[in-house]
């Protein structure tokens, strides 16, 4: 793993921007475009109560991807550490047969259920879902170090490497934002790029995403309303 230098001043706000944990419920809602045309609307609602969260995630396809069907993917579990420690997942899709992903902590073990099949297997480092990967940062903002995640869809477990690229003000169709930006570490040059941008001024929730795959296509998520009724 490469080593991580960053300036003294940089390194001081890193430490100094730790946060209280985000609202007990809020709601986000998302655009995804392909290569800049419409392709998604998503609509994430996380709830918490400082000891157990509950997270679902609704995709509705948009124009000719709106003959795809609908996607809920919902994660839930426990809050300890500073880190969100799922439970279950899983991910339904229309005309598909439904992933799961059960952790146990205790075990130390990931059952993951998918294409009728099941199989168990031991439970990576830094674990956790498709969906709640994103909204760990809120309750543990990233400093200096790299960010390692080991994430499950139901029918495997992804490995990320983030590092932080800096502040951002970017703007989006939910207003201006002081963000911080993550990049993910490439495992090779096949591999996707994928970028974060997380709103300091609202507890580190995730408010865009980019994916940049090999070929150059960029599937970018951005934020149109963040709620917190």
């Amino acid at each position: 793993m490469r080593n991580w230098f960053i300036p003294i001043a940089i390194s001081a706000w890193f430490c100094a921007c730790a946060q209280a944990a985000p609202p007990v419920r809020v709601e986000i809602d998302y655009d995804v475009l392909r290569n800049g045309s419409a392709m998604a609307e998503v609509v994430d609602r996380f709830e918490h109560d400082g000891k157990t969260y509950h997270l679902v995630e609704q995709w509705h396809g948009r124009g000719l991807f709106a003959l795809l069907g609908g996607i809920t993917r919902t994660s839930s579990g426990t809050i300890g550490g500073g880190a969100l420690r799922p439970l279950e997942f899983s991910d339904v899709r229309t005309g598909r047969d439904p992933v799961r992903a059960v952790f146990d902590w205790a075990d130390e073990s990931l059952k993951l259920e998918a294409n009728g099949k099941t199989r168990t297997q031991p439970m990576p480092a830094h674990a956790q879902d498709k969906v709640s990967m994103l909204y760990g940062f809120a309750f543990d903002p990233p400093g200096a170090a790299p960010v390692v995640i080991n994430a499950t869809d139901g029918k495997g477990v992804s490995h990320y490497v983030f590092e932080a690229a800096g502040r951002q003000q970017i703007d989006t169709p939910a207003g201006q934002f002081d963000a911080l930006r993550l990049v993910k570490r490439k495992d090779g040059p096949d591999d996707h790029g994928t970028e974060i941008w997380l709103a300091r001024g609202h507890g580190y929730l995730p408010i865009r995403v980019l994916i940049t795959d090999k070929d150059g296509t960029r599937i970018d998520q951005v934020v149109t309303r963040i709620a917190a009724p």
